[in-house]
């Protein structure tokens, strides 16, 4: 039998031992901690070993327990960042879709894969209220992104031939990380991103923006695109996106949506999220709020002609060869990408398993239960609220310790909160001051984890005021 080769046989007794070990740990997923009690001296122990000349055969199995105990665990108690839950059904897709190992270049590569990507972008897409979009599945909301700054710049500054020209983009200083990084590697440069200044609300302040885009004008220098934010990634604030329409069409910008945290909420409250469909681009992540396992972004787009423009060098031995509109198409002509996986498969496994209307509701249910949080944190006179709840992600603070030390004292109960293992939260910054946050898009939360941070909160709080009490406890 050739080098690595598996007999089907072994290879289905082998699976069926990774399905039990993905299935105990499902079973007993509310149960574990959501942080593991575990160190970075503790994990080298566990797995930095060196490189067996010799396999260990099936034994290599043994280390999933680890692993798993190893990893933060996707309770419904887990509300770091913006990070969805791994929904099971797409799981199964995940494996069946390495298993088949379709490299989704172009049709001619992968018909199936290719045909079914391109259904699922054209789901979400009309789903959202953009009907007739195009686009892509990447790895991430900063890929999407980046592409669609490179489509920006090809639209009004083009570069592919000559070298980037001189240009400024627009954004609210409360955008993504992944947009002065794009800056950056399209060579546009980091300095030429405008950083708006946003209202109470911690949405762009359109006033400011205008004066910013005739500013540059006057001084000779040529802005191509403005970037607005639905779900600003520390506070979930949207960004007026019809309004932005306006001032971009006004001032030939092409607009740009980061929608990778807030857009599919449009499912289950389209009106939150008016005017997507005014956008040129709009990135969204299916592995954020529609639960799938990571990884699966999206990016949609108005013009694919343009993404073509944008995307366009191939080598002779890539040539489809074909002219038909549906064997003839590739992604490589219209992403960054040549070798992508089957990503679209465990999101089609999962709609159709499930239905759209499954994924309304769980999205409701996480809007739902973010105003719930919101209003147990202002029910407790020792908690503060820092910022507006416009999504699911909730920004607070513990406020019993004076005012100099707040900060320290908050990052303290961060600190504490992790080290208890039972809920998983971040910290933010809102105007210059340290606050802990949650984020909910998780479809196995319910009320009692939701409760469950508040609980915690306070229960580490009161351990940074008695920690002698709390280590005799």
């Amino acid at each position: 039998m050739p080098p690595l080769t598996v007999s089907s046989q072994r290879f289905g007794a082998l699976a069926e031992r990774v399905a039990a070990a993905a299935t105990a740990f499902l079973a007993a997923l509310d149960e574990r901690p959501t942080v593991p009690p575990t160190s970075g001296t503790r994990t080298t122990f566990a797995f930095d070993d060196d490189l067996p000349e010799q396999g260990v055969g099936e034994a290599v199995l043994d280390d999933l327990v680890a692993i798993a105990e190893h990893a933060r665990a996707n309770t419904g108690r887990l509300f770091p960042y913006v990070v969805g839950s791994g929904e099971a059904i797409a799981a199964l897709g995940d494996l069946y879709a390495s298993v088949l190992n379709q490299n989704v270049t172009a049709w001619r590569s992968a018909p199936s894969a290719v045909t079914v990507e391109r259904t699922v972008v054209r789901w979400l897409a009309e789903a959202i209220g953009c009907k007739g979009f195009s686009g892509s599945l990447c790895g991430g909301g900063s890929i999407a992104n980046l592409m669609a700054l490179a489509m920006a710049r090809e639209a009004r500054a083009p570069a592919n031939d000559a070298g980037a020209q001189a240009c400024v983009v627009y954004a609210s200083a409360e955008v993504h990380m992944s947009i002065p990084k794009a800056l950056a590697l399209l060579g546009i440069g980091r300095s030429n991103l405008r950083l708006i200044p946003v209202d109470d609300d911690f949405r762009i302040d359109l006033e400011a923006l205008e004066a910013a885009i005739a500013a540059d004008r006057n001084a000779g220098k040529r802005g191509i695109a403005i970037v607005g934010s639905a779900g600003t990634i520390t506070t979930g604030a949207i960004d007026p996106v019809q309004l932005l329409a306006e001032i971009a069409r006004a001032n030939d910008l092409w607009l740009h949506v980061d929608g990778a945290y807030g857009a599919l909420a449009a499912l289950a409250e389209p009106a939150r999220l008016e005017g997507l469909a005014l956008a040129d681009s709009i990135s969204l992540d299916p592995h954020k709020w529609l639960y799938q396992p990571i990884d699966c972004s999206l990016l949609l787009y108005r013009d694919a002609e343009l993404a073509r423009k944008t995307f366009p060098y191939s080598g002779d031995y890539a040539r489809t060869m074909s002219d038909d509109p549906i064997e003839g198409f590739a992604f490589f002509e219209e992403s960054i990408e040549l070798s992508r996986r089957f990503r679209a498969l465990k999101l089609w496994l999962s709609l159709r398993f499930h239905g759209l209307e499954a994924f309304r509701k769980a999205i409701a249910e996480n809007l739902r239960q973010a105003q719930m949080l919101a209003q147990l944190i202002e029910a407790e006179p020792s908690l503060e609220r820092l910022a507006p709840v416009e999504l699911s992600a909730v920004c607070f603070r513990w406020t019993g310790a004076e005012a100099e030390t707040l900060d320290r004292r908050n990052a303290e109960i961060l600190r504490r909160v992790t080290e208890r293992g039972r809920v998983a939260i971040s910290n933010a910054s809102i105007r210059g001051a340290f606050c802990l946050r949650t984020c909910i898009v998780n479809h196995r939360t319910n009320d009692e984890d939701v409760a469950a941070v508040v609980a915690e909160v306070l229960a580490a709080a009161e351990e940074t005021i008695s920690p002698q009490a709390a280590r005799s406890g």
